[in-house]
C-alpha cells in the first residue's frame, strides 16, 4: 500500500496542536500530520530550519497566521521539498510601525508579570464576536496559557523580524490554497487576495462567521478546503 503523504501543519502565536486538531483527524485518511514546535525559537527563520528537521523527505505544508510567515521561510529555504501550500489567515507583508508598537506593548506587558493578561486583550480579534463567550474562546485561552509566557516573547520577537515576502510570492510553484476567516481583524481578507494574487495559480477561500483561527471556528468547512487541496 501507498504510504499516505506527509501533512507539516504550523500554528500560529500561543496556538499548539489543539489549533489543527479537527482537522488531523478529519484528514487522516489522507495524509499523514505531525504539528511542528513554533515555540523554541525567536527568529522565523530558526523556526522554519527546526520545522524542516522534524520530517522527512516531501510534504504538503499548512501554516495559520504566524505559521503562514514560517511557511513562506520554508518555501525560500527548501521549495523542492514541499509538494502543496496552504496558508491560512495570513499575510506576506513585514510588520508596520504600528504593528511593531503595539507587539512592543504586550511583550512588556507580559514581562511585567501580566501575561495572563494578553490573550483576553487579543481574543476580540482572534476570533468572530459570536463566540467571545463560547467554548472556542475557552480553549484559545487555554491553548494560550500551554504556550507559556516565554514562548509568547520569542514568538513576538520573530514576528516583528520577519522579512516582506511579496517578491517571493511568485516563485511559489506548487498547488496553492490561501483561506481566511471572512470577519478575520488581524489579517483581513484583502491581505489574502494579495498573496492569492501573486501566487501562480492560488485558490483563494473566504471562510464565512469566521474570524483569525477558522480551523477552529469552522472547523468543517476549512478541512473540507483542505482535503480538495490535498487531493486536487
Amino acid at each position: 500500500m501507498t504510504p499516505k503523504p506527509s501533512l507539516l501543519l504550523l500554528p500560529g502565536l500561543l496556538c499548539d496542536a489543539r489549533l489543527w486538531r479537527d482537522q488531523i483527524a478529519a484528514l487522516a485518511p489522507l495524509a499523514a500530520p505531525l504539528v511542528a514546535d513554533l515555540t523554541l525559537d525567536d527568529r522565523v527563520e530558526a523556526m522554519a530550519t527546526r520545522a524542516l528537521a522534524a520530517v522527512d523527505g516531501p510534504f504538503a505544508l499548512a501554516g495559520l497566521s504566524m505559521g503562514g510567515y514560517v511557511a513562506l521561510e520554508i518555501m525560500r529555504q527548501a521549495p523542492e521539498r514541499v509538494t502543496r501550500l496552504a496558508l491560512f489567515d495570513t499575510g506576506a507583508r513585514a510588520d508596520t510601525d504600528e504593528q511593531t508598537r503595539r507587539r512592543r506593548g504586550l511583550i512588556a506587558l507580559s514581562r511585567s508579570g501580566q501575561f495572563r493578561g494578553v490573550t483576553p486583550r487579543l481574543l476580540p480579534s482572534l476570533i468572530h464576536p459570536s463566540r467571545l463567550d463560547g467554548p472556542v474562546a475557552a480553549e484559545v485561552m487555554a491553548m494560550a496559557e500551554r504556550v507559556g509566557k516565554d514562548a509568547f516573547l520569542r514568538q513576538q520577537m520573530a514576528i516583528m523580524q520577519r522579512i516582506d515576502s511579496r517578491p517571493h510570492l511568485p516563485s511559489i510553484a506548487v498547488p496553492t490554497l490561501v483561506g481566511v476567516g471572512a470577519d478575520d481583524a488581524l489579517t483581513p481578507p484583502h491581505l489574502a487576495a494579495e498573496m492569492a494574487a501573486l501566487i501562480p495559480g492560488a485558490r483563494l477561500r473566504h471562510f464565512a462567521d469566521a474570524g483569525h483561527l477558522p480551523t477552529m471556528e469552522t472547523p468543517e468547512a476549512v478541512t473540507a478546503a483542505m482535503a480538495a487541496w490535498l487531493v486536487g
